[in-house]
Formats: structure tokens, C-alpha cells, sequence
């Protein structure tokens, strides 16, 4: 059998997303070119590696274990790229790493910069998923890294923390709430919200609770950015559940009112989580203590 790297990698990110378009899209391959490649590899190995179902596709038992080998060879890859960079000046290495919205929107755009400038030769793969299912793909050697919240647990992982993120509800000046200091979020779930798209971790989050809640969220408009959910609230469309980062920004140059959320959930620890420090490539782990060495605990 003779696949290449990027067939694996393209393999594994079709699995992970249970897509062939999305998987495809993910690592920059046309849809039609990433089916193609599979059915070949299909046709090497001598049998299915995918079901193909009406929803979507999932591994065979033949596919699961080529995804473990998989990420295997290319976790081993990375670790040869990260000391064979030590020699080479222009071997270039990838992470790949996962975070929950309140990292990806307010933290990591900092924490990341400098580790960037300071390594001109490797790359990040950045994904927003909920906590929980961040804990699931690291555990499965999925991504490098991941940043989740601390209310989820994250069983053999080594994790650590360096943040504090707290949620706030956002309202407009003159609001009925705007006089709050605190307030349930099943109090808030009384008015319509202003949120993100629906493939945003941080509104999965909500949702669930409110489900826990026998409620729902009334939804009135969702958009792309923290900073455009803020600016609606602020024109009266809504109320919305922000990072605390986000809506101090925000009320620098607007008319809203930030209101701390009481609910025990509503304050994280974020945690940096790996599978073992020792086994991560060299440039994945120099990425780890950077963010560490950076911590606000």
C-alpha cells in the first residue's frame, strides 16, 4: 500500500468532520479531487474504507484503523519536522489546535502573535469547537492542543490553566435588566438574543443550558463577530451572552451595560490541554509554554 501524507491527512479530516466536502475543504482539496483520492485508496487496501450515508459518512472498521495509523505516522512526522528544525532552516511544521469561542475570540489572537514572529517556519491549524468535543479529539490524537473551559472534565489529558474567562449578559442602556448587577440565566432566557452563527461553540454552549432549563433561546439575528453581536445589543435588537473581554471592549465605544451571569457555569478556568507534554513535537510544545508563560493565574 502506497498513500502519501497528504492522502492520510486529507483521510483523517474527512473522518473527523464525517463530510467528504468539508473534509476536503478543510485541507485546502476540491470536493470532487478528495472523493477521487479516497475511492484509490479504497481501491489499494481492497476494501471500503467510508459508508457513505445520506447525512453524511463514517469510517469502516477498516477506516478506524486506518485513522489510527494515520494520525500515528503523522503525529511521528511533526516530531521529525521539530528536531530535524533545529538543522534546517526551511523545513516548515504545522500544530494543529483547538479552542472553545471565548480562546479563539479573545485570547489567543495575543498569545499567538509573538510565538509566530518568533517561528517564521511553522504554521497553525486553528479550529473552534465546543470544550467537550475538543477533550474527545485530543484523547484520539486528533489536534495537538486544545483550549476548553474547565466545567468539563478532561479525564487522562494532562491540562493547564491560564486564564480566567467570565460571561456576561450584555444589554442596552435603559434596558429593563440595566440596573442589575447580576442575573440568572434563566431570567435572561425571557428576552430574545442576539448571538453567532450557528457553528459557534460558545452558542452550543448556551443552547444546552437553556435545554437543561426546559427553555429555549429565541434568537433574533446571529452574526459573525462578538464585536457585531455587541453593536446590535447596543441598537436595542437584543440581549446577548458574551466573554466579559469582549463586552468591556465593546462599552468602550458604545451605550451598553454588562451584566455578570450568576450561574456557576458562567465562570471558566481555561485550561490548555494535551495527550502527554513529552510526546508532542518540539514546536507544539514550545507553543504550549508560550501560551503558559503568558498566563494570567
Amino acid at each position: 500500500m502506497r498513500f502519501d501524507l497528504a492522502d492520510l491527512r486529507l483521510f483523517l479530516s474527512v473522518t473527523e468532520s464525517s463530510s467528504i466536502t468539508q473534509g476536503a475543504n478543510n485541507v485546502h482539496v476540491a470536493p470532487p479531487s478528495a472523493s477521487e483520492r479516497i475511492r484509490n485508496m479504497e481501491h489499494e487496501i481492497g476494501t471500503a474504507l467510508l459508508f457513505r450515508e445520506s447525512r453524511g459518512v463514517r469510517p469502516t472498521p477498516a477506516g478506524i484503523a486506518l485513522a489510527h495509523h494515520a494520525r500515528t505516522i503523522l503525529k511521528q512526522n511533526e516530531v521529525m519536522r521539530g528536531e530535524l528544525s533545529e538543522y534546517a532552516n526551511g523545513l516548515r511544521g504545522r500544530i494543529r489546535l483547538l479552542s472553545n469561542t471565548a480562546g479563539l475570540s479573545e485570547f489567543l489572537p495575543d498569545l499567538l502573535s509573538d510565538y509566530l514572529r518568533t517561528y517564521q517556519n511553522i504554521d497553525l491549524e486553528i479550529e473552534e469547537r465546543p470544550s467537550h468535543e475538543i477533550i474527545q479529539a485530543i484523547s484520539r490524537g486528533a489536534g495537538d492542543a486544545g483550549i476548553v473551559a474547565d466545567i468539563f472534565p478532561t479525564g487522562q489529558l494532562k491540562s493547564f490553566p491560564f486564564v480566567v474567562d467570565q460571561l456576561v449578559l450584555v444589554v442596552p442602556a435603559g434596558h429593563a435588566f440595566s440596573e442589575l448587577t447580576g442575573v440568572e440565566f434563566s431570567q435572561a432566557l425571557t428576552q430574545g438574543f442576539v448571538g453567532l452563527m450557528r457553528d459557534s461553540a460558545l452558542m452550543d454552549h448556551l443552547e444546552s443550558h437553556a435545554a437543561r432549563l426546559s427553555k429555549s433561546i429565541r434568537w433574533r439575528v446571529r452574526l459573525g463577530t462578538l464585536d457585531a453581536v455587541c453593536r446590535l445589543v447596543e441598537q436595542g435588537i437584543g440581549v446577548a451572552v458574551v466573554p466579559e473581554r469582549a463586552a468591556v471592549r465593546a462599552k468602550l465605544n458604545g451605550n451598553l451595560v454588562c451584566i455578570k451571569l450568576l450561574d456557576t457555569w458562567a465562570r471558566r478556568r481555561l485550561m490548555i490541554c494535551v495527550r502527554e507534554l513529552d510526546g508532542l513535537p518540539k514546536h507544539a510544545r514550545q507553543l504550549v509554554d508560550h501560551i503558559l508563560s503568558k498566563s494570567e493565574n
